[in-house]
């Protein structure tokens, strides 16, 4: 009788552990992190949300978000970081290393928020050729000027830097229809009213999205490449609180809009770009909803977008202060774990 009860034990015990190894299939030590979907529409689609930014908390701001997808919408998410080579840590300024892109390979959505990266060519071509299989794109706030090729301007990824004259705009204006212009609303000073564009009311991303407000500040922008459509308008706020009024003097610039994106291999895809992404815009309920409803439907769901999607906090959400060098200092990604 005792040894049969022992071996209960010992079945109950190696059980214990398949459930844990599949419901956390990233190591401790794996240098991203990963949210397995529950419940929910998103249940057998992959999210890969690739990180790098040195200013906006990028590094706070997509865990949460994936965590959203994830525990309320049932999306599988893979959060990869600019990881320290020494010290493994999360470390937004070392610009030459996301280890992990090889997820891209069996994503069925990439979200960006990057800035000013110079890649090796091994972990460029990973996006590349993500960018250009006409599966859906997304980017956020910096995305505008993702890379910048300073020390390997022979590289033959060189061409997506921001300034590029040849690859006109780089990644940011090519892919996501603008590359870095200016700030528009003084940054650290004058806040960010998303209003929905006139005529995209129906649009089914804009569903539950009637409250959208940011500390961000308006970027600025010339003409929007290729076949984008405004789908949120950035009213300038006088000051860093969502009651203050309305810049008397500064126009409505869009801060959010769609578009298509044709790569090399004449495959077409969705593109969704805001500008917004401040640590701190995460914070707003209408902000999040945009995302959510945006990765809907980038994947071509837009069906399955609820009239008002689901997107409380999970877990903690207390981002830094933005600024360079600011981040959370002596983290790994498995410290995001739920």
């Amino acid at each position: 009788m005792n040894k049969t009860k022992h071996a209960i034990g010992l079945w109950a015990l190696v059980l214990a552990g398949l459930v844990c190894t599949l419901d956390n299939p990233a190591k401790a030590d794996d240098p991203w992190v990963v949210f397995e979907g529950r419940k929910g529409p998103g249940k057998g689609k992959h999210i890969v949300l690739v990180t790098g930014d040195e200013e906006y908390r990028s590094e706070d701001g997509m865990p949460q978000l994936a965590r959203i997808l994830a525990v309320h919408h049932g999306f599988k998410c893979t959060v990869l970081f600019a990881i320290n080579k020494e010290t493994g840590e999360i470390d937004p300024q070392t610009v030459d290393n996301i280890p992990g892109l090889k997820a891209l390979k069996k994503a069925d959505l990439m979200v960006l928020f990057l800035r000013f990266r110079e890649l090796p060519d091994e972990q460029m071509k990973l996006i590349i050729d993500y960018t250009d299989s006409g599966k859906p794109i997304m980017g956020l706030r910096t995305s505008t000027h993702a890379f910048n090729y300073r020390r390997h301007r022979d590289s033959p990824y060189a061409k997506y830097s921001f300034q590029n004259n040849e690859f006109k705009g780089g990644y940011g204006r090519q892919v996501f229809g603008e590359t870095w212009i200016n700030h528009y609303g003084h940054h650290q000073r004058e806040s960010t009213r998303g209003l929905i564009a006139k005529g995209m009311e129906n649009h089914p991303i804009v569903k539950g999205c009637e409250d959208i407000w940011g500390p961000s500040d308006v970027y600025g922008i010339t003409t929007l490449h290729g076949d984008c459509k405004p789908l949120i308008m950035g009213q300038v706020l006088v000051g860093m609180n969502p009651k203050d009024k309305p810049h008397t003097t500064k126009k409505l610039v869009p801060v959010a809009w769609l578009k298509t994106y044709t790569g090399t291999k004449g495959k077409t895809a969705r593109v969704f770009t805001t500008t917004m992404g401040h640590g701190g815009d995460l914070k707003s309920e209408g902000f999040r909803r945009l995302l959510v409803n945006a990765c809907y439907w980038a994947m071509g769901m837009e069906d399955k977008i609820p009239a008002r999607s689901e997107v409380d906090l999970v877990g903690q959400y207390n981002p830094n202060r933005i600024g360079m060098g600011g981040h959370k200092k002596g983290l790994k990604p498995s410290d995001h774990k739920l």
